[in-house]
């Protein structure tokens, strides 16, 4: 199988370096700064973030469907990418840039329309990785590039609030989000159109045409991909958790709000450098056991944030990296990998690619769980009596530092227990691919069991 170009890889890639850079402060700035300028309950925000979700169970399925059906010259994929621009750069400017009189009104309407362009845009754009090669190792490649610039968008998200705290001394979570909504409005439109020009159509070609309800019984029949559903739902959930309480930890538990974006740089420094070595690990010992490893490190390494208080700050450095090298595994590069893989066994079950479809569901997943995470973060703190807007004892800030540390590892074991007994190997793709191969498209046969 002849290998795709890094040329072609940083194309396709580099789409995801302003989507993340534009939803990831949403993560980890957007809760406190509600709370703290806007104010807003945290119960309110929680609530919002996740009643913000109810759309996705309608629009990511029908996005999958439309897409997987789309007939245009610029292939299945370009045009939903380019439609959804306008959606994603007006849910931004409006969350980040809210108006004085905001309120929670505001915060759902503009995250339901944000919600509803990154469906547009992800949906065929993961799918367009997936039909990119029907190599299970490159594959890797594909989605560790994806990866690598996913994290770059993150630690671009940090740097330019950083450069602005050196330079203007300008910090806080209000300027971190001021600044990265203008950054990301120039930005994407440049790196949709590098995307768009430099990403070959698919090397898989099969059309999709069965009935919705139809393909939902033979997903139902994917068990590897059910296995890896809920592995990965359970593994994101812990994630989604620590990370809108990043910020509330580093500023009420280490009193150093302002500093934030030094250590959430080195954690994603510590991602990126640590994505090849994933990739590498998983052509090793196979892509599930590599992903079962990194969910085990950030376990393992997470509760160590407990032991810190007021003026640990740079004591938290050595964890960070720990903890962000751990999440280069888990939560990007691998699962995707192997989602494309289940993705080849769907085809062998209902002899069609139906990546879009399968990555819509996919894509349901991913927001939900941040919004459960997110719900359960701000739900906690509410719960222990946690207000960014005020002075807070020393039990709501114990529970602030046991949401953050501790409850998160039960979800990453969670995670790699479910993994176990995964099927599909390189060995047991390899026969699926084989299969595919010597059978008529859109003439399903019986599928071997995974």
């Amino acid at each position: 199988m002849q290998k795709l170009r890094n040329s072609t890889l940083f194309c396709y890639a580099l789409v995801d370096v302003p989507v993340v850079m534009s939803i990831f402060p949403i993560i980890v700035f957007l809760p406190r700064f509600y709370n703290a300028e806007v104010g807003l309950p945290l119960a309110t925000i929680g609530t919002v973030l996740l009643v913000s979700r109810i759309l996705d169970v309608i629009t990511d399925p029908l996005m999958g469907y439309i897409s997987d059906h789309t007939r245009s010259r610029w292939g299945r994929r370009r045009p939903w990418i380019l439609l959804s621009i306008p959606f994603m750069m007006t849910g931004i400017y409006q969350l980040f840039l809210p108006p004085e009189d905001a309120g929670w009104g505001h915060l759902l309407f503009w995250s339901m329309l944000l919600s509803l362009g990154t469906t547009m845009m992800l949906i065929p754009y993961y799918a367009w990785g997936a039909e990119l090669s029907p190599d299970y190792n490159e594959r890797s490649r594909i989605t560790g590039a994806r990866s690598m610039a996913g994290v770059a968008g993150s630690f671009l998200a940090q740097a330019i609030p950083t450069v602005a705290l050196l330079v203007w001394a300008i910090g806080g979570s209000g300027a971190v989000l001021e600044i990265v909504a203008y950054s990301m409005l120039i930005l994407m439109p440049i790196c949709v159109a590098v995307t768009l020009w430099g990403t070959p159509d698919a090397q898989v070609q099969i059309t999709s045409n069965v009935p919705l309800f139809t393909g939902l019984k033979y997903m139902a029949k994917n068990r590897p991909f059910l296995q890896l559903a809920v592995a990965f739902t359970v593994g994101s959930i812990g994630l989604s958790i620590t990370t809108p309480l990043y910020i509330f930890f580093i500023a009420d538990v280490l009193q150093a709000e302002k500093q934030a974006p030094y250590m959430l740089a080195f954690f994603y420094v510590a991602n990126l450098l640590s994505i090849p070595v994933w990739v590498k690990l998983s052509s090793i010992i196979g892509k599930h056991r590599a992903y079962m490893s990194s969910l085990v490190l950030i376990a393992l390494a997470h509760p160590f944030y407990m032991l810190l208080g007021p003026g640990d700050f740079w004591y938290m450095l050595p964890i960070t990296l720990v903890t962000g090298a751990a999440a280069g595994g888990f939560s990007a590069a691998l699962p995707f990998s192997m989602k494309a893989d289940v993705i080849d066994y769907d085809t062998v079950l209902s002899g069609e690619n139906r990546a879009a479809f399968f990555l819509a569901s996919w894509s349901f997943i991913q927001k939900l769980v941040a919004s459960l995470g997110a719900a359960i973060a701000t739900f906690g703190l509410a719960a222990v009596g946690f207000d960014a807007g005020k002075e807070n004892t020393e039990e709501e800030l114990f529970g602030l530092r046991f949401l953050f540390s501790t409850l998160p590892s039960v979800f990453y074991l969670g995670a790699a227990a479910l993994m176990i007994g995964y099927p599909i190997t390189e060995a047991r793709h390899a026969e699926i691919r084989k299969e595919l191969e010597t059978r008529t498209p859109g003439n399903p046969t019986a599928a071997t069991t995974a």
